[in-house]
This record gives C-alpha cells, sequence and structure tokens, in this order.
C-alpha cells in the first residue's frame, strides 16, 4: 500500500507562546523566549540560560488520578495535544471508537526520578513516593498518560532518539500511515525544562555563556557563536491517510512527502556530514521533489561551533547553487531537545499558513561554512509550498521530514 499521509491538526506550548497565533506571531516578530535563571547559578550552572516555559495548571481540564501521573514534560505534551485534536477535529467520540496511535519524542524524565530518589534517601521508605511517581518517571511518561487521557487505541510508544526524537516520531508514524497499518496518529514530541535535566549538557561546555543578553545569546550559523541553550514544551502533529482525512471532512492542512534518516556511526557527539547528507537525500528521494521546488530549510543549527558548520556544509552540498532560504527557529526558542523535531514542523506549517519565513535572529557574521547559505536574517514575507526540516541529535541519529501545501 502506498497512502498519502496528511496533517490534520496542530498543538504547541512553547517559550514562544501556547496557542498557534500567539506562536506565530512571535516568529513573524522574532521574537526570543531565551531568559536568565538565577536558579540555574545557584545550583553551579556554568550558563543560567534557558527557554522560559511556564507550567500549566490543569486542574480545571484533569481530575487528580489523570494529574498525578503526568511529568513536566507530559504536562505540556498534554496542552499541545488538546489543541491538535480541536484543531483536526477529533473529539473524544472519535476517539473512543476509532483506533488513533501516539508516538511522542521524549529522552528524559530527569525530575521525576531525582526527586523520587530524593525521597527514598530522606525517609528510607518508598511507599512513601505516591502512586504517580513511577508513570512520571518512565521516558514513555507523554504517551502512557495521553493514551490513556484520550482513549486511544492504536499504536503507542516513545521514540527515544535524542535531539531527532520529535522528527523520528513524525518520520515513523508517516511510514505506518503510509504502508496501511495505521489510519491516524498523534505525533509530537516534549521537553522538560527544569534544570536538572541539562545539567549534564553544562557540564561538558554545550552551552552558551552570553549571560549578559539572553535575547541574543543563540546565533546559528552565526560566526561568534558559543553554544546552545535548552528549552522545551510540548509540540503535536495530528498525521492521518488522505482516505482517512476526507472521510472525516477534516481540514488538510499539509502532506507528508518524504521522511529520511541515518546513523552517522561515528563519534558519540560530534556531528557529521556524510550521514547529515544521506538523511537528506533519503527525505528528497522519498518525496519526489526537486530540491529546487524546496522554498525553506528549516535548520537543525543550534548555535553550537562544530554542529552548525557541518550542517551548513550538508546543505549546501544538496542545495548548491539555488540560494534556497534557510533559518533555524532555535535563535529565538533555543534548543527543545526532543520535542524540536516536532515543534519546528509546527513552526514551519505556520509560516506555511501565514506566508513568511522565520528570522535567524542574532545572524551577524557568516563563517566559511554558513557564507554558503542564504540565511534568512530578517522575517521575509513570501509564500511557501514546501518546506524540509532536519533534526540531528547525539549519538549521530539524523531524521530529515519534508511537507508540502495539500493538493488534490
Amino acid at each position: 500500500m502506498d497512502n498519502r499521509v496528511v496533517i490534520t491538526g496542530l498543538g504547541i506550548y512553547s517559550c514562544l507562546g501556547t496557542t498557534l497565533d500567539e506562536v506565530s506571531q512571535s516568529l513573524q516578530e522574532g521574537k526570543s523566549g531565551i531568559i536568565f535563571d538565577p536558579a540555574r547559578k545557584e545550583m553551579g550552572y556554568r550558563s543560567a540560560l534557558t527557554g522560559y516555559v511556564e507550567e500549566p495548571d490543569l486542574k480545571s481540564e484533569l481530575n487528580r488520578r489523570q494529574r498525578v501521573g503526568l511529568s513536566e514534560e507530559a504536562k505540556y505534551a498534554y496542552v499541545s495535544t488538546k489543541q491538535a485534536l480541536d484543531q483536526a477535529g477529533m473529539d473524544m467520540d472519535y476517539l473512543t471508537n476509532n483506533e488513533v496511535g501516539i508516538l511522542f519524542g521524549n529522552d528524559s524524565s530527569a525530575r521525576a526520578v531525582i526527586e523520587a530518589i530524593d525521597v527514598i534517601r530522606e525517609k528510607k521508605d518508598t511507599t512513601l513516593l505516591g502512586s504517580g511517581s513511577i508513570f512520571q518517571s518512565m521516558n514513555c511518561t507523554v504517551t502512557m498518560n495521553l493514551s490513556t487521557i484520550f482513549k486511544l487505541k492504536g499504536i503507542n510508544f516513545t521514540i527515544s532518539g535524542a535531539c531527532a526524537s520529535g522528527s523520528h516520531s513524525i518520520g515513523i508514524g508517516y511510514l505506518l500511515i503510509k504502508y496501511g497499518l495505521q489510519k491516524a496518529i498523534v505525533c509530537g514530541g516534549a521537553q522538560e525544562v527544569n534544570p536538572y535535566a541539562f545539567g549534564s549538557f553544562d557540564g561538558i561546555g554545550a552551552f552558551s555563556v552570553r549571560e549578559d543578553e539572553p535575547t541574543k545569546a543563540s546565533r546559528p550559523f552565526d560566526k561568534s557563536r558559543d553554544g546552545l541553550i535548552p528549552s522545551g514544551g510540548g509540540a503535536t502533529v495530528i498525521i492521518e491517510s488522505l482516505e482517512s482525512a476526507k472521510a472525516r471532512g477534516a481540514n488538510i492542512l499539509g502532506e507528508v512527502m518524504g521522511y529520511g534518516f541515518s546513523s552517522n556511526g561515528e563519534h558519540i557527539s560530534n556531528p557529521n556530514k556524510d550521514g547529515q547528507v544521506r538523511s537528506l537525500n533519503m527525505a528528497l528521494k522519498q518525496s519526489g521533489l526537486d530540491p529546487k521546488t524546496i522554498d525553506y530549510i528549516n535548520a537543525h543549527a543550534t548555535s553550537t561551533p562544530v554542529g552548525d558548520g557541518y550542517e551548513a556544509e550538508a546543505i549546501s552540498e544538496i542545495f548548491q547553487g539555488l540560494n534556497t532560504p534557510v533559518s533555524s527557529t532555535k535563535s529565538m526558542t533555543g534548543h527543545e531537545c526532543w520535542m524540536a523535531g516536532a515543534s519546528e514542523i509546527v513552526y514551519c506549517m505556520l509560516m506555511m499558513r501565514d506566508g513568511f519565513i522565520a528570522p535567524n535572529i542574532n545572524f551577524k557574521e557568516p563563517d566559511e561554512s554558513s557564507s554558503k547559505l542564504n540565511i534568512i536574517a530578517e522575517t521575509k514575507k513570501t509564500a511557501i509550498n514546501s518546506f524540509l526540516s532536519n533534526s540531528f541529535g547525539f549519538g549521530g541519529t539524523n531524521s530529515t521530514l519534508i511537507i508540502k501545501k495539500y493538493q488534490e
């Protein structure tokens, strides 16, 4: 089988906003969500920079039994998923009576684990952890909680692929629907924002130390970049077969055309160009699109000296001479890690909807590699009919997605 796979719902909860329209406005304005967090300095962090995301209060929406098992990141994912399901027109009656799956990218639940261990060490009594602790602590905290809350009966597991997790969730979902194994899947990514999740990153010097100007610290592709900034939240993309969407009378927002993936097979933390090129080529081949028809590239670029350089070289090799517009929304959001591959699809879908390319803010001077790219440093009003989004993670896991405006 070779089903067409379409997008019918989007949801977002990020440092740029908590609704689709709010986030679109932030993207158009080039508004940064990065702040200085004094608590991180007190903990001994080298860098106290982070994306600011407030935990939602869900008491009015969920009962105590539903809330008690939700980790921080699962709360974000609940909000974004509720938004996406509402937009897709999938109410509880539909979800209860149809087979809808869930695939979410998540690669940690640090705070829940640490808080549980702290209780055990202090009280010497595991019964004091409470019934929700285990459901908050597992990496599958998002999928196990949301599948229960929304009565999802299809495929149900978490994808743990470092900073490509959210992208892989959409890619794997796309393949399952394409080949007829599922009709509809709730896909996405979630990332906790608390300091416990990022201490080890800070410890290896991965973060920017431009603490005097938080909103100017994330500088993807810029010659003076000095590291990434952690961030997070939740992002959801509802995908389903074209047949399913038409049968429901759903509003079709876009079509997933290609999914490329690869492993670098080399260093555990350093990227390489070859793996990224293979991911890009695979996505393009699967989509059947010529590179010259891609209107925009949302780069993975996290603002690290090495990573941005390799990606610039990979993009320039595939899109050589085409002057394709490129930007990294991480210049505004920081690196949303396990969520990023999904949130950046949402960001790009908003650009496609509203006719603009979000700027790569803080880009002042290119280096040898980024000078080969057409970096969009200021918001550009333009139609986007197709876009490509890269996500590359620790361990050399690469994912590339290509989305196009839906046409009959």
